[in-house]
């Protein structure tokens, strides 16, 4: 079942970012691939440092983080690596939250040839940039619906509290004290968790 618009509109991106945990991240281009969510990011917009819309800022990349929440927001990191978010909130308040990893579920076989890979490995999908590799995202889906698109998020698996893990956020020292904000969160002792070390 793909999640409702009601799951991504909501004010709280944090307790979303945590909420993703468990739901499948699926695609289909050809085929059908998907993985668990086991790590993710909360970006809160307009007063967060580390945030791409910090002070309302808007761009010809930032723009669709202003969109209604359900809506992918995919960008290019270092010229390489296309990073997956999900855009929250209502229309321009523009909440995010970063997918960091998946465990792999659907369409391996597919996954491992997008990756140049010939054995399943934490690897495969642990990062940002090896998810959206490996489930065949780019920045061409950034604006597409989660709710009608060829990316979608569905129910997945049930993650109990204790088995959430609440840290900061990686690559974001810039954002100074901003940059202390416990906003990753992740499954304790899943093995597709990135080796990304916040502050």
């Amino acid at each position: 079942m793909v999640l409702a618009e009601s799951f991504y509109n909501r004010k709280d991106v944090v307790k979303i970012a945590r909420e993703l945990l468990g739901k499948l991240l699926v695609t289909e281009f050809g085929a059908r691939t998907s993985g668990i969510i086991v790590e993710t990011e909360a970006y809160a917009g307009t007063t967060d440092k580390a945030s791409h819309a910090y002070k309302g800022r808007r761009t010809g990349r930032t723009e669709v983080m202003y969109s209604q929440g359900g809506t992918a927001y995919v960008y290019l990191c270092y010229g390489i690596h296309h990073l997956f978010n999900v855009v929250t909130n209502i229309k321009d308040i523009p909440h995010a939250v970063l997918i960091r990893a998946i465990e792999p579920v659907d369409g391996i076989e597919t996954m491992l040839e997008r990756r140049h890979k010939t054995k399943l490995l934490p690897s495969l999908t642990a990062g940002p940039g090896a998810l959206s590799q490996a489930l065949g995202i780019t920045t061409s889906h950034t604006g597409i619906s989660l709710l009608t698109g060829n990316i979608k998020i569905e129910k997945g698996i049930t993650v109990k509290k204790e088995q959430i893990v609440e840290a900061t956020r990686v690559g974001v020292a810039y954002a100074m004290d901003d940059a202390l904000r416990p906003y990753r969160f992740y499954i304790k002792g899943n093995r597709f968790v990135s080796k990304g070390k916040g502050l």
